[in-house]
């Protein structure tokens, strides 16, 4: 009986890794050896959380991005979206918390509900910030949805039109937090820790948890897999097609609004050149991280893995002299096309 139990099981059958889900993870502990081997400065404690805390941005953006491109659609507007919300941020925060001074109307009445204290002025700025990014995310979204036209021509649009707006609220300079108590209550959020760990590394880890568990557990994050594998097919099968799309592109605003947030006490103010080439650096880190950009697949913690890439490489560039850092700009635009070139020649073997 033995003998037969044996012939009849069936036979175990080796299954092939995913190449596309490791290859992140497996190019990050190369760089790490290779950061080791170039510098002893690398694998230091404080480089190390320098070089997640530098990164939180972008990974924050990234994991926006990975719902967009996860749905087979595109934003090259980030960056720019990022400048203007974080010039109309300073600027609000400014007029809020300046008493007396001559307000329009609206930022009047904000003042007389939030106050006219560094705490107030944060509240304001903050709750503004948020609400712009997630109103822009939209105006994209719709457009696209409902304007039938293509992402890559849409975004790139509104992202003249985004840094436009900026250049136009700076008057071509710089929009700075003016109060010094404002700039030292607002310091803690990039400079602070919690629990030893730096507060951006906290936040890019909160928002890339909550984004993994939207899209892998959740009813909206299956329709935007099934959106961007097929739209007719998902749209025969009842998927909610224009309101998953629109809400991809406003979970895309959504998070360059939490990534301004950290950023913008780093320096305390907001230039026309803010977040400039951050669209790049968000798109290639989703491509990093196995995420295919004409959607069906979407990959949030290989997308966080590509974000802290992208900041080793920039980090082993300035700590060697294998290449001048002021090529990272083409160094990262090539691993993009090295991503790509990779993830397309994975897919053909399977």
């Amino acid at each position: 009986m033995t003998d037969t139990a044996l012939a009849t099981a069936p036979a175990r059958r080796w299954t092939m890794p995913d190449l596309t889900a490791l290859s992140p993870f497996i190019a990050l502990a190369a760089l790490l050896l290779l950061g080791a081997l170039v510098s002893d400065r690398f694998l230091t404690y404080d480089n190390l959380v320098n070089v997640a805390t530098r990164s939180a941005f972008i990974a924050i953006i990234a994991v926006g991005a990975t719902f967009v491109i996860a749905s087979a659609g595109l934003d090259l507007s980030v960056g720019s979206m990022a400048a203007l919300v974080a010039g109309v941020m300073i600027f609000v925060m400014n007029a809020v918390g300046a008493p007396g001074a001559a307000t329009p109307g609206f930022l009047a009445a904000l003042s007389g509900i939030v106050g006219t204290s560094p705490t107030g002025a944060l509240v304001a700025g903050v709750g503004i910030a948020l609400i712009l990014s997630v109103l822009c995310g939209l105006a994209n979204g719709l457009v696209v949805t409902y304007g039938r036209i293509e992402p890559f021509i849409v975004t790139l649009g509104t992202m003249g039109i985004f840094r436009a707006l900026i250049v136009w609220l700076a008057a071509g300079g710089t929009i700075t937090m003016r109060s010094f108590e404002l700039r030292e209550a607002y310091r803690p959020v990039y400079f602070g820790t919690l629990l030893g760990i730096p507060i951006p590394i906290v936040v890019f880890l909160a928002v890339a948890l909550v984004g993994a568990v939207v899209l892998y557990k959740t009813a909206f994050g299956r329709h935007i897999v099934a959106l961007g594998s097929n739209e007719d097919v998902a749209r025969y099968s009842g998927v909610p097609i224009d309101r998953v799309r629109i809400l991809a592109y406003a979970i895309q605003g959504l998070c360059v609004g939490i990534a301004v947030l950290v950023y913008v006490p780093r320096l305390g103010s907001a230039t026309p050149t803010t977040g400039l080439l951050w669209e790049l650096q968000a798109i290639t880190a989703v491509v990093i991280g196995g995420t295919a950009l004409k959607g069906g697949t979407g990959r949030i913690w290989g997308t966080v893995v590509g974000a802290v890439i992208l900041e080793l490489v920039a980090n082993i560039m300035v700590l060697s002299s294998l290449v001048s850092e002021y090529l990272v700009g083409a160094v990262q635009g090539a691993i993009i096309i090295v991503a790509m070139l990779v993830q397309r020649s994975l897919q053909r073997r399977r």
